[in-house]
């Protein structure tokens, strides 16, 4: 497998900051010894516009690999960290060049110090998970896309659930309405019953009443006839004498 451009880009980057550095130290000897430093001073200078270069092609390199997935996010992050870490050092270098900061030596101890500090990590002291440790970049990739279609056929499977349970909870909703509507129906029907129960015990109370007054009509004049009848005078009998 051919080597990652990055790494190589990386590595030639930080062989010239080192040589920056070196340089930085031997100008500054020579002119604590009063001796002067043209040739020394336009090598820096040259440099120093070469590790401009190199930084901004691994800035365009790790943009270009992170937006089309030719890594992982990790991956990402971790060249980020050491771009930062060559930034700050591209600037400190250039600060000790215009002697506005200190030595290379206690600027590189300077940033170890910070670092140990903040509790930084060195993203290659990270130790590499079981599932991706001795894979290429192809095949972390292949790996990435069949976990990120797996998560695509979970989702799927979580959509179809959802969409059965929503149907579900509409076929209940609509029972329960029809259900509704038959209480409502079977309401009103009692009602009715009930209604016609006491219109019908009205009229049965009423002709009760009537029933009973006429039989008293009845019975009262009977009587009264039999009264007449032994208020009569009798008859005077042939038979006697």
């Amino acid at each position: 497998m051919a080597p990652d451009p990055w790494f190589s880009t990386y590595d030639s980057t930080c062989q010239i900051a080192q040589e920056i550095a070196e340089k930085i130290q031997q100008r500054n000897h020579c002119e604590r010894r009063g001796e002067k430093t043209p040739k020394l001073t336009l090598t820096i200078r040259t440099l120093l516009k070469n590790l401009k270069v190199k930084i901004d092609t691994l800035k365009d390199l790790l943009l270009r690999a992170v937006s089309t997935r030719q890594i992982t996010q990790l991956e990402g992050d971790r060249r980020q960290n050491l771009l930062d870490d060559l930034v700050t050092r591209e600037r400190l270098l250039l600060a000790s060049f215009r002697n506005e900061g200190a030595e290379p030596d206690l600027i590189r101890s300077s940033l170890m110090s910070e670092e140990m500090k903040r509790g930084t990590p060195n993203p290659w002291l990270c130790e590499e998970p079981e599932e991706t440790r001795g894979l290429g970049f192809d095949e972390i990739r292949q790996q990435q896309q069949k976990i990120l279609q797996e998560q695509d056929a979970g989702l799927d499977a979580l959509s179809s659930i959802i969409s059965r349970q929503k149907q579900m909870g509409q076929e209940i909703g609509n029972e329960l309405d029809e259900q509704n509507e038959i209480i409502d129906d079977l309401a009103n029907l009692v009602e009715n019953t009930d209604e016609k129960l006491r219109t019908e015990a009205r009229r049965v109370t009423l002709v009760d009443r009537k029933s009973t007054s006429c039989g008293k009509r009845w019975h009262c004049p009977s009587r009264l006839g039999l009264a007449r009848l032994s208020v009569l005078p009798a008859a005077p009998c042939c038979c006697l004498p």
